[in-house]
This record gives C-alpha cells, sequence and structure tokens, in this order.
C-alpha cells in the first residue's frame, strides 16, 4: 500500500526541487537556507559564551553529573525533578573533557541547534525557505532564552523533534528510521518525562499510516529507547522515583511554582521576571507595556497551535498527516508554558510552534489563494510569525534576541562579572554577588578539608525559592551536606523535608539572602518550619559576612560546626 493509501505524505523534497536534479546541484539549493539558520544562531553566540547563567538551574546542571561521576543516584541521593538522561550525557561528557562551564555550555548550544534544526528539517517539503524561516525563526526564539544552559527541556524537545524527524520519512527507508525514531522518542523521555503528553500526541497520528510490521518496528525501538529507566529504578528504587519524576513535580511543587493563567496584564506576577526587568531591553518602536506582553504571546501561542490543528486536519483529510503530526506534537508542549506563563517559558514552548507555522500558511494558501507564486507564498509564510511577534511580544523575542547580538558585538554592555576559584568559574549579573563571593571562597578554603560537607541554603531556612547551587560546583573538594542542591518551595522547606537533620551533620554553610524577597502568587510565600533556622542559631557559628544583603544579613554569610 501507498503513502496515500495508508493516509501519509512523507515527501523528503519540496514540491520546488524534483528528485531528478542531480544530487549535487540539489544538495546546492539547501546551502544558503542553511546558512541563513546558522547566522541566526551564530549571531549572539559571543555573548551568550560570555553571559551570567541562572544560579540554580545551571548551578545543579554543573553539580548534578558530576555527582553523577562520584556514583550518587538522582531522586535517591539528591533531589532531581526531571529524567535522569541528561545527567548521564552529561556525565559522559564530563569525564572525556572536564567538569567545567564551557563544556556545559557546548553541551547546551548543541541542545538549541538540535531543536532549531529539527525544525529546519520537519520543514523540508514546504520549501526550503519556509524551512529556512520556520528554523530562524525558532532560533531568535529559543537561542536566548535562559543563555547556553544545558538544561533537560532543551535536550528532550530536540530529541522528540528529530524522532519525528525519523518517523516521516518516505517509503524507502522508513523500516530502518523508524527504529532510530522509536530510539530518540525514548531517549528523549529519559530527558523529560513530561514530553510523553507530545509525543504521545503525534505518535497517534502516525501509527495509523504504518503497517503492523512498522508500528511493532517502532514500539519495540521505543520500549528500548525508554529501557534505561529500569536501572534507574534499581539503583534509586521504585518509590523514590515515583516521588521524584511524578509525585514532587506534578502534585507537590505546583503550588509554589505556578503562576496566574493568563499572566496578569499590567505588573509581572513571577519573581524572577520582575528582577529581569530591571534590564529590560529597550524597544524602540511602539509596543504593548511588557507585563501586557507576555498575555499577547501567551494568546498568540495558542492561536498558533490553533491554526496548525485546523490546517493540519485539512490536510490530513487530503491524505497528508505530516503537518497534524506537527500540531499534535506543538500541542502536547503547551502545559509547560500554561502552569508558568513567564518569558522562559513561553520560549520553550512557543520556538517550536511558532517555527512550524510558515507550514500551516503555505497549506492556507494553497488551499486559498492557489494563484499565489512561489515568491508570494513564501513571503508570506515567512512573515507571519515575524509580525505576529514583533506586534504582540516584541521586547522578550526581537528585543531580547537584538541585545544579545548587540552585546556580541560591543554595541551594548551589561554589569557582570566572574566568580572565579581555579581553573573553575562561574558568570554573575551582580557584580556586589561576585565580589563577596570571590572574598568568601578562601575563607571556606582555610576552614574546611576536602571531604568535609557543605550545606548552601537561603538567609531564611523557612523559605527555600531557590538556591546558589553554582557554589557547591565551585567547591568541588566539599560534599554536598543536603539533597536539596536545588531549592523549591514546598519541598526543601516541607515538615518532612529533612532539612534541619541534615543541617545537623553539616560541617560548613553558606546561606545566602539574595533572593529572600522572593515574593509570588502562590504558595512559595508559606513559611516551613523554623527548625533548620534553630539548627543554625544553636550549632553554628558566623565565620564572616560578604556584602550587604536583605533584611539586616549579608548577602552571602559563611557558617562552621561551633
Amino acid at each position: 500500500m501507498d503513502d496515500a493509501g495508508r493516509g501519509t505524505v512523507t515527501q523528503e523534497l519540496p514540491p520546488a526541487l524534483p528528485a531528478e536534479l542531480p544530487r549535487q546541484r540539489l544538495a546546492g539549493h539547501w546551502v544558503l537556507p542553511l546558512a541563513v539558520v546558522a547566522i541566526a544562531c551564530l549571531l549572539p553566540l559571543i555573548e551568550l559564551w560570555r553571559a551570567p547563567g541562572p544560579p540554580m538551574e545551571e548551578g545543579f546542571m554543573l553539580v548534578f553529573p558530576e555527582l553523577v561521576l562520584e556514583g550518587q543516584v538522582p531522586n535517591l541521593d539528591f533531589l532531581h525533578l526531571y529524567g535522569p538522561g541528561s545527567l548521564w550525557a552529561l556525565a559522559g561528557v564530563f569525564k572525556v573533557f572536564g567538569t567545567t562551564l564551557a563544556t556545559e555550555r557546548a553541551v547546551g548550544l548543541l541542545q538549541q541547534l538540535g531543536v532549531v534544526f529539527g525544525i529546519f528539517a520537519l520543514l523540508r517539503p514546504w520549501g526550503r525557505w519556509v524551512a529556512a524561516a520556520g528554523g530562524a525563526m525558532a532560533a531568535v526564539i529559543l537561542v536566548p532564552t535562559i543563555g547556553l544552559t544545558a538544561l533537560a527541556w532543551t535536550g528532550g524537545l530536540a530529541l522528540g523533534l528529530w524522532a519525528l524527524n525519523c518517523a516521516l520519512v518516505g517509503p524507502a527507508r522508513r523500516r530502518r528510521m523508524l527504529v532510530v525514531s522509536g530510539l530518540l522518542a525514548g531517549a528523549a523521555l529519559l530527558y523529560r518525562p513530561d514530553l510523553l503528553v507530545a509525543i504521545g500526541l503525534s505518535a497517534a497520528v502516525l501509527w495509523g499510516g504504518l503497517e503492523r510490521g512498522e508500528r511493532m518496528r517502532l514500539a519495540a525501538a521505543f520500549a528500548v529507547g525508554v529501557s534505561p529507566y529500569v536501572l534507574h529504578v534499581a539503583m534509586a528504587g521504585f518509590g523514590n522515583v515515583v516521588e521524584g519524576l511524578i509525585l514532587q513535580p506534578v502534585f507537590e511543587l505546583r503550588a509554589g511554582r505556578s503562576l496566574p493563567f493568563p499572566p496578569s496584564w499590567s505588573h509581572f506576577d513571577g519573581f524572577l521576571q520582575r528582577a529581569g526587568a530591571l534590564i529590560e531591553p529597550s524597544w524602540p518602536l511602539p509596543a504593548p507595556p511588557t507585563p501586557a506582553q507576555l498575555s499577547l504571546w501567551l494568546g498568540l501561542l495558542i492561536a498558533t497551535n490553533a491554526a496548525l490543528v485546523f490546517m493540519g486536519v485539512r490536510a490530513a483529510r487530503r491524505g497528508n498527516r505530516r503537518l497534524l503530526a506537527l500540531a499534535l506534537f506543538s500541542v502536547g508542549l503547551l502545559p509547560q508554558a500554561i502552569q508558568r506563563a513567564d518569558s522562559t517559558h513561553l520560549a520553550w514552548v512557543s520556538c517550536v510552534p511558532l517555527g512550524l507555522l510558515p507550514a500551516a500558511v503555505i497549506e492556507a494558501q494553497r488551499a486559498w489563494r492557489p494563484r499565489w507564486g512561489a515568491l508570494q507564498a513564501g513571503a508570506a509564510a515567512a512573515a507571519v510569525p515575524v509580525v505576529a511577534t514583533l506586534v504582540l511580544a516584541p521586547t522578550f523575542v526581537w528585543g531580547v534576541y537584538a541585545d544579545y547580538v548587540g552585546r556580541s558585538f560591543g554595541l551594548s554592555e551589561i554589569e557582570s562579572g566572574t566568580m572565579r576559584r581555579g581553573d573553575r568559574v562561574f558568570h554573575y549579573g551582580r557584580l556586589d554577588a561576585v565580589a563577596a563571593v570571590n572574598d568568601l571562597l578562601p575563607d571556606v578554603e582555610r576552614i574546611t578539608q576536602p571531604g568535609d560537607s557543605l550545606f548552601v541554603g537561603t538567609g531564611d531556612l523557612r523559605k527555600t525559592p531557590y538556591s546558589e547551587a553554582f557554589l557547591y560546583y565551585l567547591l568541588p573538594e566539599l560534599d554536598p551536606a543536603t539533597r536539596y542542591i536545588e531549592m523549591d518551595p514546598g519541598i526543601a522547606n516541607a515538615e518532612d523535608s529533612g532539612l534541619a537533620e541534615e543541617l545537623r551533620h553539616a560541617d560548613v554553610v553558606i546561606l545566602s539572602s539574595i533572593r529572600d524577597d522572593w515574593d509570588e502568587p502562590n504558595d512559595s510565600r508559606t513559611f516551613g518550619p523554623n527548625e533548620p533556622n534553630e539548627v543554625i542559631k544553636d550549632e553554628f557559628c558566623l565565620v564572616n559576612s560578604y556584602g550587604e544583603g536583605q533584611f539586616g544579613r549579608g548577602l552571602y554569610e559563611l557558617y562552621r560546626r561551633c
């Protein structure tokens, strides 16, 4: 049975480039579109490489893989709310190239390129310039979002997109590529189990277009790809894995991390969003207020998904399920944006549907403007996502991207500095924090011995909305005294978290009040037990205070056991 008979069209080449063209000439047609997407990724790279990273998120992506190399197990020995795949992959890279910020950021860059060029590849059947427009749009949205931090979301998203690419090849290669697709889809869930929704929705569309043998091949490969979870459960324990990957992120964390839906029109709800507004890039053209842009961006995201599904259904009725599979993959990402609609989560999600939007525009043109030429159709496909983001969310899409490009070429700069200890460095966005930590590190070295245990926490341990996790990376000879290297509200400060007991076994403590004024309209405002603070008061002596912090405390305070 041919593709049309099974209800799938997996055309590998755009209509403008017939298959009978010589291979070299055909390849040459793709060089310039690929170059356009590559340039979009590379223009902000200089600044991204040296820019401050998120202290907790980039901190734990440096620390966790190193702990894995030392034999510790996620969900058992330390809190980790995502799959083990990203930690295993980074641990392997660190084993070969060393645990450095540069190594971690190189992996983060590769993950982002995987997303961008994954979208480019998925759009190829609609034409080379449609593919270039979609890939470039995805790059503009995604690449500057949280720097080059090698987070599990980006890696899992890249694997999921390439799993789709492999499942959508032509019939000549489908049998073997379905094996690769299943393996990649399983690997994506090793990074982020919540990608199951996106992968499952798209697989449901593709499943009906496969023969029985192809389905078995895909399912078996997927089972192999996801099978390392068996090893993880064996090491961490079934109960710990269920708690760490399901109960804590889905049920316990939501109350302390979720933001109002839709976002407030007149002000920012998220603490980090408000902090980022202090260095928000300027936008020279008329635009809505930046808090309102978040609401408009969310509306654009939902509307784009609706357009993709609508045009995908129309195409599927004509025998082409490709766009519908892409649309439902995109829909499956929406929970990530809805639960916390700040600019970071909106960018993580919308890079996919806005990157795929040119394909929906082409499908609409073919349905309602069939007389348009290829140039008109391609221009419209490229223009729609650009114009939509320029009108509705220019500061967070184009302003942020342009700011990173400008800083890369010396046209602007922001205040930042580097914390250093030996060959380990961490870039930070506050000079007072940089100076404080650079003063603190020699004192820690003076009062400790390798193998001593270190606890890093908030100034007031009744609230644990964030942590300076990078300090564990800068002090690798000290063992973490707590499983809460990443600190989250409602988890680290829960009644039964064991935080106080962990403190009783610590040798040295660093508390930071840098985010003690954290305030969001959720349960992160709720105080936990005071017992951890009492342990500090009763069992530890202040060595020194560094910088001026919140509520009469030092920016960082160093304690050792009395």
